[in-house]
Formats: structure tokens, sequence, C-alpha cells
């Protein structure tokens, strides 16, 4: 399944979408290191956090019908220091990898997040991962820092690469 780009389209997740979005993830827990949650979430729990307040942006890619890949945004944390931060997560299936399904989702992701009011969007990339450092470089993430050995997932020490973005200017910088 390679996507042609004009077969390609983004749009909002729906809950209706919530089973796809747990079976794309699952795999991503259950068999790789690029998340850490140990247990994947099952359709309810996708749905619940879709819908978790403050609501932000929940997007998903779609080839004939079929969800291919979804990018979503989360606060970056709980204190008010950081309500102008968010973090954010793009996940793609295995067919449609490489295929420009992850730029697609951020093309749409980055901009709304921008226009909401966020001036940097994080990214936490467990480490090696290539292909997500490519896609997040050319949207304008740099590292950060490394964190060392900071997640115990498969039998293995993790690190994690934090990459920041900024997508607006600063607030200070717009008066707000």
């Amino acid at each position: 399944m390679t996507p042609a780009p004009s077969a390609l389209a983004i749009r909002a997740a729906v809950a209706a979408d919530a089973e796809a979005l747990a079976a794309l993830y699952r795999p991503y827990v259950e068999l790789g290191r690029a998340s850490f949650e140990e247990v994947a979430p099952d359709a309810a729990e996708m749905a619940r956090r879709m819908l978790a307040e403050p609501r932000l942006p929940w997007l998903v890619a779609e080839l004939d019908g079929q969800v291919v890949g979804y990018a979503h945004a989360s606060p970056h944390g709980s204190r008010p220091a950081y309500r102008w931060t968010c973090d954010c997560s793009v996940y793609v299936g295995p067919a449609a990898t490489g295929h420009g399904v992850g730029s697609a989702l951020y093309v749409r992701l980055l901009p709304v997040l921008a226009d909401l009011g966020y001036t940097t969007a994080m990214a936490a990339i467990v480490l090696p991962n290539d292909a997500s450092i490519r896609l997040h470089t050319r949207f304008g993430f740099h590292l950060a820092g490394t964190f060392r050995r900071v997640g115990w997932k498969h039998g293995q020490w993790c690190d994690v690469g934090q990459h920041d973005g900024r997508h607006r200017r600063d607030v200070a910088e717009v008066g707000q």
C-alpha cells in the first residue's frame, strides 16, 4: 500500500476511529520501543484520551477509507507555566511508513497548534529512531537534550531525545 499524495486524506479523528487507532498503536506498545506504555490501550481508552480535557487535536490519515496513521497533541505538563507548550506524537502503520504519511499529518497538526496559541511543540523520541528524527527535523524540531537510560522496555534501557520546535512567536512577542 503505497499512498499517492492525492489519495491520502487527513481529517479530525472522531470517537468512531478509536478502534482503528488502538489497532495501529498496539504494535508500537507490544513490539517496539517508540512507546513506553507496556499494555496497549483498547478502543475505549483511546476514545477517552481523544476526549480528555483540555481537548487538543487528534488527526487521522486515511487511504482508501482505512486509517493508516494518526497524530495528536497533549499538554506538556500540568503546571501553569507550561500552558504555551504541548507534546505531539505521530504513529504510522507499517504498510504506510516512509510514504509521507507522517509529514502529511504534521503539515496539518502543527499549524492548528500554533493557531491555538501554542508556541512550542515537544516530541520525545526513543533512541535510536532515525526516521522519527528526520521527520521532526524536517518540521523545525531540534534536539534539546538526551535523557540517558530513562526507560526500561523489552529487557533493555532506552534513551530519549527530547526535541522542541517553535511554531509560533513567543507570547510576549505577540502581546498576549
